[in-house]
């Protein structure tokens, strides 16, 4: 099982953060970062850990962001600050629910950050596993069980000599196939379920004597309450089991989030490209060649700092 973080090293994480965003940096800078990044890795889990959070709330303490931080000591309240966030998601789980426990990094079936895989189960039932996922495989004589701990998966179940349900389960729930293909995304303490073909039955943890049939071409959001409003399937929305990211009307800064969730490093947005529109298919592989192409659709400049670093901004 890997150490936990230390201390020092979480720290150390929040100045770098703090440093980075305290305006444009420059190239010294982002050598000297890259540097500490590639140094350790306990380096890179923490800064994986900053990610996370970032991308849970979108930006992390608003003085961070102010093109300058006048003074040491608002510097230190914007580390401890930073610093203070980081703590939080490690120990009550808030913006990386089951990353750092031991169920995942065990796990039977792990994906890193842009990494998909597919699987034939041991019932034939075809299997595909999204960017940054963990789960486990439970058949038995009773059942087919999925545990999906955090991440994306697509089903296409197959059929079983025994009649056993194949069912998932994650933080908030349990869904049973009734024949059929479906997706399943768990992060931050929400379940999506969208269905592709024929239903599913879906059991929410807090109310497990409450039952749900979604039918093909719906989808419907599992918390820790109970269900959202069962609606349409956006769009696009399984495209990422072909390898491509599509998407139709979407905020720039909207595809940017869900970009971070295939690129290692930081993507910023700038705020004043946010609001740009944005429709296109575009390949998970390649997201170097995804962000040179934004170029080329919206009047945008892309700017690859460090393999690690890239910045959108105005043209």
């Amino acid at each position: 099982m890997t150490a936990p973080l230390d201390l020092q090293v979480l720290e150390a994480a929040a100045q770098w953060y703090v440093r980075l965003n305290a305006g444009t940096p420059d190239p010294r800078l982002l050598q000297s970062w890259q540097h500490w990044l590639e140094q350790n890795p306990a380096h890179a889990r923490a800064w994986a850990r900053v990610e996370k959070v970032q991308t849970r709330i979108g930006q992390l303490p608003a003085e961070v962001a102010l093109p300058t931080l006048t003074g040491l000591r608002a510097r230190r309240r914007a580390v401890l600050k930073t610093l203070a966030l980081l703590l939080a998601a490690g120990a009550s789980g808030w913006g990386l629910r089951h990353s750092d426990t031991g169920q995942a990094l065990l796990a039977d079936v792990r994906t890193g950050k842009g990494e998909l895989r597919r699987l034939t189960l041991a019932d034939g039932s075809q299997l595909q596993v999204n960017t940054d996922s963990a789960l486990d495989i439970r058949f038995d004589a009773g059942q087919r069980l999925l545990v999906l701990h955090h991440g994306e998966i697509s089903v296409q179940t197959g059929s079983d000599a025994q009649a056993r349900p194949f069912l998932v389960q994650t933080g908030e729930g349990q869904v049973r196939a009734l024949g059929t293909r479906f997706c399943v995304y768990s992060a931050d303490g929400c379940s999506r379920i969208s269905v592709q073909q024929h239903a599913v039955e879906i059991r929410p943890r807090a109310r497990p004597d409450t039952l749900l049939r979604l039918d093909a071409g719906h989808s419907v959001q599992l918390d820790r309450q109970g269900f959202t409003a069962v609606a349409a399937i956006a769009p696009g929305a399984d495209a990422w089991t072909q390898g491509m990211l599509s998407v139709i009307d979407w905020r720039l800064a909207d595809f940017v989030v869900e970009l971070r969730r295939y690129r290692p490093g930081v993507v910023r947005c700038d705020a004043s490209v946010a609001d740009l529109r944005l429709t296109g298919a575009f390949p998970i592989a390649d997201t170097d060649t995804l962000l040179d192409n934004l170029s080329t659709s919206l009047p945008v400049r892309v700017r690859f700092m460090t393999r690690y670093w890239v910045s959108i901004e105005a043209a």
